[in-house]
This record gives structure tokens, C-alpha cells and sequence, in this order.
């Protein structure tokens, strides 16, 4: 049956050719009933050979392409709001957004970016954001870890998350709370068989074996995007290469008490100047993470917890401009283990997109690193105000205008974004 559908699919738009005769229109707007699977959507029509059009600071960031009833008709299935315009109202809206006095742009999608999330096999006591909005959005991905990373398999995808990971192997600093649990015992098993499995003398090693591997898929033009603890835990391992930061009951022996004499961070992606925690029961990395200190500033409550995007120039900025795109520009904040950054720890040439001014925390920051590009957003759940360990996982169907998991979708249809020559 679903090859007969696919069938129908594919003749339908074979028909529609190169016919402008009529275009929809997904709006993006506080129109939209479903924001979240109209980027499903927009991924689902790029996998049928056709160009949508990413029309950015246009009715808070809407996508058109050209209509025929089977888009129509899956539309409709999906619950995701559209409308039917003439072509002469296509090329009127093209125009005005072509204006050079108007903040809007036109951005062709052309390929969907194949994706990868990177999350062990075994069942965690947490969900992970990006792959529960994937699967609501009815976007493909496919699940790596480290023996994959290690081996090569990153070559094969165009697109990489990380989430609720520690790439410093002291296993998310979750000793001191959980370390008699079920399954904290197994993850520690667990991660030690792969690391010996894979030539590794400590998961330390393996995970900064992995955090390299991922340094080079990115170089070589790799899109990389990570919440959570992977932000922070990830540049840590980089800075700390050859430099033992896993007390005994991490990896059976002391660590370097001169760790924070020995960081380079020339090494990190995102973050500078920073100091470790030596407290391996502190449920903290290091200062870049702002949750300690905005729980010792009693300031921060569920209903003042907002941070801001900022708004860039789409016609002169189309990568910032693309992953900021929002019904919102207000966004509710959340919690998770790495909550946000610190502000006087980021480095000069990274791009703040998303900050809370009060705290001086950046929430959603953004940079490149050769060929490629990062994406750091802070917190685990944004429906979840603060999710905890073994809390079930949110309902998304509760949320399908979520203006913070917007955020995570519009890093999914960035890299489909056809490359514009810089602007001089």
C-alpha cells in the first residue's frame, strides 16, 4: 500500500512539472495550526525532487512551492494549514520580499540533508528533544554512537546532533545522585565494554575519540548541532586532550589536580577561558554552564524565564537569519543539566542568536569551523520546564506551535539551503 502511495506521489509531481500556474503557501505565522510538522512537511516535499522556497521574515518565515493535490492531500493528512495562491500572487510576494528596503529573503531548499542523532542503543532514564520533534515532524533520521562515529559512518550523513551526553567520560557527573541505580551501573558496564572493544584503555579516551571525529566531520563541512550537556562537555574534551579531568570513580584513578592550568583553548569551538570543576560530586562541568549560577542569583523563576532571538539581516545574514525564523521572538526558557552559557565565556568570533540579557546568558549560539558549521542551544526540553531524570517524555501533540522547538527544526532545513556567494 505504501508503495502504491508513493507511486501516486511520484506521478502527481511529474505532472505538476515546471508548472507555476498555482503555488501553496505554508504560513509560519500564529496562522499555522502545526508548526512543527510543516517542517516535515517542507522535508517530506525536498525528498520528491522539489524545491520549496524558504521565505524568511515572511509571515515568520513561511515555505512555498508548487501545488499539486497530492501535496495538497498530505497536507491535510498531516493537520498542517496552507494556502493556494495564483502564480501572479507568487511573484508578488517574491518581489516584495526582493525589496531592498525589507527585512525578508527568498532562500531555495533544494536537498534534504541526511541526519544523524547520536544517542546510545540502550534505553536512557531521559528523552532527547531533537529526536522526539524528528519523529513528531515525521523527519528520517538514523541513530550512530561510538563504535559507528569511530569507524567512519559520520562520512555517510550531512547533519549530526548531540544531546544529553558527556564527552568528558565522567558519565554526566551523575555519581553522587544516582551512582547505586540500575541504570547508571549498566551505562558505566556499558561504556567500558565499547571502549576496550574499540582499543581504548578509558571511556575518557573513547569519548574524546568520538568528540574528534565529529571536529572532523564538521571541518570537512559537516552540519553539527548539540543541546544540553553536549555543548559544553563536548568543547571541554577537545580543551583537555592528554589531560586526565576523571577522578577514581570514573576511570579508577586520581585525576590532574593541574587540570586547569593545562586547558587550551585554542582547541574548543564555542568557549574560552573557562575553569574546571575538581569537585567530581558537583553536578557541574565548569563555568561555561550558567546553572549553579542563576540558582545562586534566586532571580530566575518558570514565569519570568524567557530569552530573546535576535533579528538579522536575511538578505545579508541568511544562515543566522534561517535558523532564527519564529512565530516568537520571546522564547520560554527551560532547564536541563547544561541550562545556558555564561556570557563572559564565550569566545569573540562566535554568534549569539538567542540570549537572556538579565542573567547574561546566551541561550542558542552559532559558528563555523572550516567547511562547516555548529549550532549550540542550552536546556534538554523546551515543553518541559524542568525535566528530570526518568520524567516521562513530553507529548509534542500538546505543543504543535512550540516556538523553542522551532528553533531545533529550523537547524534540520538549513543545511537544504542552496549556498549563495558572499556578499562584498
Amino acid at each position: 500500500m505504501l508503495k502504491v502511495r508513493f507511486i501516486f506521489i511520484l506521478l502527481a509531481v511529474l505532472v505538476a512539472g515546471n508548472s507555476f500556474a498555482s503555488q501553496v503557501i505554508v504560513p509560519m505565522d500564529k496562522d499555522q495550526k502545526n508548526h512543527l510538522k510543516a517542517y516535515g512537511i517542507a522535508y517530506w516535499i525536498l525528498k520528491h525532487d522539489v524545491e520549496v522556497y524558504w521565505l524568511l521574515n515572511y509571515r515568520g518565515g513561511s515555505f512555498m512551492f508548487n501545488n499539486n493535490k497530492a501535496f495538497t492531500d498530505e497536507l491535510t493528512i498531516r493537520g498542517v494549514s496552507y494556502e493556494i495562491i495564483a502564480d501572479a500572487k507568487s511573484t508578488a510576494i517574491l518581489n516584495e520580499i526582493a525589496n531592498p528596503e525589507v527585512n525578508m529573503d527568498a532562500v531555495k531548499l533544494e536537498k534534504p540533508p541526511k541526519v544523524a542523532v547520536y544517542s546510545p542503543k540502550t534505553k536512557q532514564p531521559w528523552d532527547d528533544a531533537v529526536t522526539m520533534v524528528l519523529t513528531y515532524a515525521e523527519i528520517p533520521y538514523e541513530v550512530v554512537y561510538d563504535e559507528e562515529i569511530i569507524n567512519d559512518k559520520l562520512l555517510e550523513y550531512d547533519w549530526l546532533h548531540l544531546h544529553h551526553e558527556d564527552f568528558t567520560g565522567q558519565y554526566g557527573r551523575f555519581y553522587a545522585g544516582y551512582k547505586n541505580t540500575a541504570w547508571y551501573i549498566q551505562d558505566v558496564k556499558n561504556n567500558e565494554a565499547m571502549a576496550a572493544k574499540l582499543g581504548f584503555k578509558k571511556v575518557s579516551e573513547m569519548k574524546l575519540g568520538v568528540a574528534k571525529k565529529i571536529r572532523d566531520f564538521t571541518m570537512g563541512g559537516g552540519f553539527l548541532f548539540a543541546m544540553c550537556s553536549a555543548t559544553d562537555s563536548y568543547d571541554i574534551a577537545l580543551a583537555m586532550e592528554g589531560v586526565d579531568v576523571c577522578e577514581s570513580m570514573y576511570d579508577h584513578d586520581a585525576a590532574d589536580q593541574n587540570m586547569n592550568k593545562k586547558i587550551d583553548y585554542t582547541k574548543t569551538f564555542a568557549f574560552d577561558n573557562f575553569t574546571l570543576s575538581t569537585n567530581p560530586y558537583e553536578y557541574e562541568f565548569s563555568t561555561i554552564d550558567t546553572y549553579n549560577s542563576r540558582r545562586q542569583k534566586q532571580g530566575v523563576t518558570k514565569e519570568n524565564d524567557f530569552f530573546t532571538l535576535f533579528e538579522f539581516s536575511a538578505k545579508w545574514d541568511p544562515i543566522p537569519s534561517m535558523l532564527c525564523q519564529s512565530h516568537e521572538q520571546m522564547i520560554k526558557g527551560f532547564w536541563g543539566q547544561t541550562v545556558a552559557f555564561e556570557k563572559t565565556y564565550i569566545k569573540k568570533n562566535v554568534l549569539v542568536m538567542g540570549e537572556n540579557k538579565a542573567a547574561n546568558e546566551a541561550r542558542y549560539i552559532h559558528g563555523e569551523y572550516g567547511k562547516g558549521t555548529w549550532t549550540f542551544y542550552g536546556g534538554h526540553d523546551p515543553e518541559d520546564y524542568e525535566h528530570r531524570v526518568e520524567d516521562p517524555p513530553t507529548d509534542l501533540s500538546l505543543h504543535p506551535n512550540s516556538a523553542g522547538y522551532r528553533l531545533i527544526l529550523n537547524n534540520i532545513l538549513f543545511p537544504a539551503a542552496k549556498k549563495k556567494k558572499q556578499k562584498t
